[in-house]
């Protein structure tokens, strides 16, 4: 497995890794140092490397083909590093993240299969069609120009005659980890892609180091995931929507505020840097997030519905589609208020409709098939 050096992309594959040692395959892991203690309980080997990419949204540049050259810089730094390792212990199989840019290149290098394990949407029939004017303004950029130039050349220097674009936006094969309900376009998916569904650790599944406080009302959790937590303005408007409401508040407001920022906390609330997500949200009603895709498939899992404040990336795409599957609604970030919070959390938990439609997807997400679904998948190109 060739990884990605963010929480994010860690996350939805580490119980199919877990899986895949417990059925006696040996996997090795390459990944950030900084991350490499996310990866070690799987049972993998770790193959860890120093990480260019950032921890954290702020360092992250604004403009997107400056940011895709990030993973490319840490790909091309890496390479010689996973080429030493796996020259003489050649492995029958790559899986990688979609941020894990040499996996196909090694899979080229040593003639066996590479497949990718999406953690977000895949293009589909048309994709390039339907994208024209955002791909063509990266394309042109003199950023994606440069992008494009050294990835080509780095392809090149490996005997790769594809072009750069075509490369990235075809993988041969691919492991869906998502909803096929948060997939755009579902129905003009090619073949090549399977939709596993989503591979939710057993054990977080089965966490139970969260519970209600007896007697509490209902639970509404409040977290932007891993990285985009700088948001006291809304942990704030929370904190003034909610006090004295039935609502018990669950929130974790991450490493980039400090909660004493918050000032005195109402009864009802709780304030933690992190909590066990999946146990809080088997016992919520409604879910304010960022709407990053781990959020958003974890929600449709145990039927939460959602309001969604996106902050960047494929956030506002997610918050979209959530709303058009009738199960949340999107909150402009500049809209937050105590008032408008307060509004759009009550009308999704308070619906009817929602909760019907919810009902439905949950069954659909868990139909998927999940961490088996996938080992076998995964099996079935070693085969």
């Amino acid at each position: 497995m060739i990884g990605c050096t963010a929480p994010s992309h860690i996350y939805p594959s580490l119980a199919l890794i877990r899986e895949l040692v417990a059925r006696g395959h040996r996997v090795s892991y390459a990944v950030g140092e900084p991350l490499a203690g996310l990866v070690e309980p799987t049972g993998a080997e770790v193959v860890s490397h120093p990480s260019l990419l950032p921890l954290g949204e702020q360092a992250w540049p604004d403009d997107p083909a400056t940011a895709m050259r990030v993973f490319l810089d840490e790909a091309i730094a890496v390479m010689p590093r996973l080429v030493d390792r796996y020259d003489d212990d050649r492995p029958n199989l790559l899986l990688y993240d979609i941020g894990g840019l040499p996996a196909p290149v090694l899979a080229a290098r040593y003639g066996v299969p590479a497949v990718q394990l999406s953690p977000t949407l895949v293009a589909w029939d048309g994709y390039e069609e339907d994208m024209a004017e955002t791909l063509h303004a990266i394309r042109t950029s003199e950023s994606g120009r440069g992008y494009h130039a050294a990835y080509n050349a780095w392809l090149r220097e490996n005997g790769i005659q594809w072009d750069a674009w075509d490369w990235l936006t075809r993988p041969e094969h691919i492991l869906s980890l998502i909803p096929r309900e948060m997939q755009p376009n579902a129905d003009r998916v090619p073949p090549n892609v399977r939709f596993v569904g989503p591979c939710l650790d057993p054990a977080r599944l089965e966490d139970a180091s969260w519970t209600p406080p007896e007697g509490s009302g209902r639970v509404l959790l409040v977290s932007f995931g891993t990285a985009y937590t700088d948001r006291l303005d809304v942990y704030r408007a929370c904190l003034e929507a909610f006090a004295g409401s039935d609502w018990h508040v669950v929130m974790a407001v991450g490493r980039h505020v400090d909660p004493a920022e918050l000032g005195p906390i109402p009864a009802g609330f709780e304030v933690h840097r992190t909590v066990p997500q999946l146990a809080v949200l088997a016992a919520a009603s409604a879910f304010v997030t960022h709407a990053g895709m781990g959020g958003c498939t974890e929600s449709l899992w145990f039927g939460v519905p959602t309001v969604a404040i996106p902050q960047a990336v494929d956030q506002f795409g997610n918050a979209a589609i959530l709303e058009e599957l009738g199960v949340g609604r999107h909150l402009p970030a500049e809209e937050v208020t105590a008032a408008t919070l307060r509004t759009a959390v009550e009308a999704v938990a308070g619906s009817a409709e929602v909760a019907e439609r919810l009902a439905a997807i949950r069954a659909s997400v868990r139909a998927h098939g999940g961490v088996d679904r996938a080992a076998d998948a995964v099996e079935s190109f070693l085969r």
